[in-house]
């Protein structure tokens, strides 16, 4: 899905806020909010992660820069609860208005659920637990395999961020099966299927960049495909393998 969230390679965020190990929450409203996002899963609001952070990924766009990462979770679990038909978005604005204190600037608080009026199906519950699964079929790409990304992807949930589709890239690493989320998340079961580490070049991936660079990412086989090595590159090619 293409939406704020998938900020990376994006210029004009600034950096990135470093924080010592140890702290976990800020505030108390956010260990709240951690507590009813598992509240929320055992009540049927949602029953996969995958889903859950779709949901999240779907909030008002300004409402997801603004909001910090458990104001996040917050909006994300008020539009699961309302596509599982557990509260109402009126309940959710007449409770806003009722703890939101008016601001001097006149901007008041914003809801940042934005539920689905048809929401997809919730699917089957996790077949057990973590995400890895067994696979019947063989990988269809070895360690040192040429291969390039989708240049588009289906409408929802997926982990192919935007700034490396339809990109050429080296297989670095096999990770076996595992659920694959652009099916999870929108209730279609867990359709297990390989996961890759491919590794891309700065100069692929960013015009201008710099070509001793490398960026190492975990893909999906649905996102990949083989590409022949430039004849150039044929004898690095054989190496790696």
């Amino acid at each position: 899905m293409d939406g704020i969230h998938d900020l990376g390679g994006k210029h004009g965020h600034g950096e990135v806020d470093y924080e010592a190990p140890g702290t976990v929450f800020h505030a108390r409203w956010e260990a709240t909010v951690f507590a009813m996002v598992n509240a929320g899963a055992r009540a049927g609001a949602w029953n996969n992660f995958d889903r859950f952070r779709h949901a999240v990924e779907r909030i008002d766009p300004v409402a997801y820069l603004v909001h910090g990462y458990y104001g996040r979770w917050l909006g994300g679990l008020e539009t699961l609860l309302v596509e599982a038909g557990l509260i109402t978005t009126a309940e959710i604005e007449q409770r806003l208005a009722r703890v939101s204190q008016p601001r001097p600037s006149g901007h008041n608080e914003r809801v940042a659920a934005r539920p689905k009026a048809r929401p997809d199906p919730m699917g089957p519950p996790p077949q057990m637990a973590g995400s890895q699964r067994g696979m019947a079929n063989p990988p269809k790409f070895k360690v040192g395999d040429r291969v390039a990304t989708a240049t588009e992807v289906l409408g929802g949930h997926t982990r192919l961020p935007a700034y490396a589709r339809g990109k050429a890239g080296v297989i670095a690493a096999v990770h076996g099966g595992w659920v694959y989320p652009d099916d999870n998340a929108h209730g279609r079961g867990e359709n297990p299927c390989y996961l890759y580490t491919v590794t891309f070049d700065g100069v692929e991936l960013w015009p201008g960049g710099d070509p001793l660079m490398t960026v190492s990412l975990d893909l999906f086989e649905p996102y990949l495909n083989h590409v022949a090595w430039p004849a150039n590159d044929a004898q690095d090619a054989q190496e790696l393998k």
